[in-house]
């Protein structure tokens, strides 16, 4: 696997390889802002005397708002183009970032992740988009798994940095221990240098090949893609669901029901993200050979075996295991994602079609980190154990069915100026 993932490397041009490049670590840097609260809902709990169930509304806000930053910077991409939107949407989601970590209430970090929810929205359609019409056709299943798995990446590192970092952290006001973590999240911007002095614009967008819309869309601008589209969003709602549903809470089902320490919690969790790193690439370059829609119904049902070591273990061993395992699969499914949704996009909305439904999806999945916590605490005094267990069981077999229901375009050209029927 090693030897064919240095094949796949090496057959890029330079172009390529740092179009690449800088949309997966633009996808890994905006995730890695994104999961710093993960790990931080129970100090920022203690900080703002609150529950940690009220914190959570954070991960709402974010959610809940990603649809727009898909809309706004998608839109933005159909007109001035890819790279510079790129640029723009990195330094946005790292000033909210800096700015939740200066948040003097809890309310005003809940607009701060909301506009952070803004600028993150925005990320995955734009970088996906640029990628993928640079890319060439060959590989694309296993560049897929690996773009995706830049989400995975964004969550080793916030996993890493609280492990080693936040166990080290005091202080009182604005350098309290969450804070810092927060603060950290602004090296992203770094990014933006790279992007400008290495990264081409899109080919494809270059030749006017994906043709520009206007900065607003209506539904009767896409009325002819409307079936395809809806039935995108609803796959992609079950997507995140499986995603958010088994790692939002994840950090504190370890802290709370595991009794971990935050350094167990850090090296638990990236044993986890490791997984989800392999299980992205395998897949996503197993959806060549099998296609789109199979692999990631495979992917989807073998997360239910794993349930049981993942969930209902104690030994911090097994427990990293079961991360490990139940990750695998997870983002295996997950990491032909990218792949896909492309592949189905038509080519004058590209930019937007896919982020949108992706969003829209996170959207209408939004109150999960709110709804698994309130099921705990009302069913199951607190304890998460049961309730991550139901979640993974019944979103994998969601995700089986939509994906098996669904159409496969495996290899439909990226610079084809002609769009996909709906």
């Amino acid at each position: 696997m090693a030897s064919g993932i240095v094949h796949q490397w090496r057959a890029l041009t330079s172009p390529q390889k740092n179009a690449f490049i800088a949309c997966f670590l633009g996808w890994a840097l905006d995730a890695f802002d994104f999961f710093i609260l993960t790990y931080c809902i129970t100090a920022i709990a203690g900080d703002f005397h609150t529950t940690v169930e009220t914190v959570t509304e954070a991960l709402f806000w974010t959610l809940v708002m990603r649809p727009v930053g898909a809309l706004i910077f998608g839109a933005m991409a159909e007109k001035f183009g890819r790279r510079p939107t790129l640029m723009i949407n990195i330094i946005s989601f790292c000033v909210f970032e800096v700015a939740s970590g200066l948040a003097p209430t809890l309310g005003w970090l809940l607009v701060f992740r909301a506009l952070f929810g803004i600028a993150m929205g925005g990320e995955w359609g734009v970088g996906a988009a640029l990628a993928f019409e640079t890319l060439p056709e060959k590989g694309r299943g296993f560049f897929s798994g690996l773009l995706q798995e830049g989400y995975v990446v964004g969550n080793l590192l916030a996993a890493t940095v609280y492990g080693l970092v936040f166990p080290h952290l005091h202080g009182t006001g604005m350098l309290v221990n969450w804070r810092v973590m927060f603060f950290i999240g602004a090296l992203p911007s770094i990014l933006v240098f790279y992007i400008r002095s290495k990264v081409e614009e899109s080919p494809a967008y270059r030749s006017g090949q994906a043709k520009a819309v206007k900065p607003t869309i209506h539904l009767g601008d896409i009325a002819h893609y409307l079936p395809t589209f809806l039935f995108l969003v609803l796959l992609m709602t079950a997507f995140t669901s499986f995603s958010h549903g088994s790692q939002d809470l994840y950090p504190t089902f370890l802290q709370k029901a595991k009794g971990f320490t935050p350094g167990r919690v850090g090296w638990v969790s990236d044993v986890g993200h490791i997984g989800a790193l392999l299980g992205g690439i395998t897949f996503g370059t197993l959806s060549e050979r099998w296609g789109r829609r199979r692999s990631i119904v495979i992917a989807a049902l073998l997360a239910i075996p794993m349930i049981y070591i993942w969930a209902f273990t104690w030994e911090p061993i097994m427990v990293a295991a079961g991360g490990f395992l139940m990750q695998f699969m997870i983002q295996g499914a997950w990491g032909i994602v990218p792949a896909h949704l492309n592949e189905l996009s038509p080519a004058a909305v590209r930019a937007t079609f896919p982020g949108l439904a992706y969003q829209l999806g996170n959207l209408l999945s939004s109150r999960n980190a709110k709804f698994q916590t309130a099921l705990a605490r009302k069913y199951f005094h607190g304890d998460l154990t049961p309730v991550l267990a139901w979640t993974v069981a019944i979103v994998a077999v969601a995700v089986a069915l939509l994906a098996g229901l669904g159409r496969e375009a495996k290899g439909q050209s990226m610079s084809s100026v002609e769009d996909l029927p709906a």
